[in-house]
């Protein structure tokens, strides 16, 4: 009975280990072009079903207030567009003279210098209490400026003179990301009263979402025939992605509690989970045009 219950507490992290399974045994059918069409399930409905259901649980002074929290939203984008990638690049200076992989390195950096996870860091925030409007803001804002600094990051630390398809990566983030959160906060307006009363659960709902997102996201990497790996490499880079996240999510939370800094506890969780989580499903466009330049990089994630 005990056991039911931890399990019923942890479905979200069991979730992940069976959709991460799922994938392994039968990555075809997440693929693009397969039976799930993650082209469109998930690139635009799946994306546009989390920020709706935000925009529908969300009060609109919440997302106003967040809107003007200026330092927050500094902090979140220098560390993730700026000291992330250049502080991954240095590291992989030391490493480069390691027997590790090569073009695993190169798509370590390329990960490095995506912008921020557009759906998974408002669920992770929304989950554990965190701003969630805050996340939202800085996982929407993020992605819109990745689309002009991720392709310079690039440049700057791997020499990929590749370009960013600039008009359908925005109009895809406005659409699956502006728009549900507007059309989320007009209908909220007029089932206020219902969503108070009945508590839909739509953070359980949204993060159910995020596992279709997931899952699909390691068919497309179980499926790549080009994956051809050592089990050292695989096993020091899965090493060293868990170190850096671990890492990182310790120094933002050492900066973001400072007795002097000014940040809530909320802001904190949102902080931890934007600055320090890269994009699952807006980077297919970056990859897309790294592998142009780079054909041999396996793309981890982060």
């Amino acid at each position: 009975m005990r056991l039911l219950e931890r399990m019923r507490k942890e479905w979200f992290m069991i979730g992940i280990v069976l959709a991460i399974a799922g994938a392994k045994l039968e990555p075809s059918i997440g693929v693009n072009g397969g039976p799930l069409k993650p082209e469109i399930t998930v690139s635009y409905i799946a994306v546009a079903t989390i920020f709706f259901n935000s925009g529908l649980s969300l009060k609109t002074e919440e997302l106003t207030s967040a809107l003007v929290h200026i330092k927050l939203h500094l902090f979140i984008q220098i560390f993730t567009l700026a000291f992330f990638p250049a502080t991954i690049w240095l590291f992989l200076q030391l490493l480069s003279i390691t027997p590790i992989n090569e073009w695993l390195l190169k798509g370590l950096q390329t990960v490095g210098c995506m912008p921020p996870p557009v759906s998974s860091a408002v669920i992770l925030t929304k989950a554990v209490g965190g701003n969630e409007a805050a996340a939202i803001f800085n996982s929407a804002f993020g992605s819109f400026l990745g689309i002009v600094i991720t392709p310079l990051l690039l440049l700057l630390f791997l020499g990929s003179s590749s370009s960013v398809p600039f008009t359908s990566v925005f109009s895809q983030l406005f659409m699956t990301v502006v728009v549900p959160l507007i059309i989320g906060q007009i209908v909220r307006r007029y089932v206020k009263d219902w969503l108070e009363r009945k508590k839909p659960p739509l953070g359980a709902a949204s993060s159910s979402v995020l596992l279709l997102i997931i899952y699909t996201t390691f068919c497309d990497t179980f499926s790549n025939p080009s994956i051809d790996l050592d089990t050292v490499s695989l096993v020091l880079v899965l090493f060293i992605i868990f170190s850096v996240q671990l890492s990182f999510m310790l120094l933002t939370f050492l900066f973001s509690t400072r007795n002097n800094s000014g940040f809530t506890p909320a802001d904190t969780v949102a902080i931890i989970f934007c600055s320090t989580h890269k994009s699952l499903t807006l980077d297919t466009a970056y990859k897309g045009e790294s592998r142009q330049a780079f054909p041999h990089v396996v793309y981890p994630s982060l």
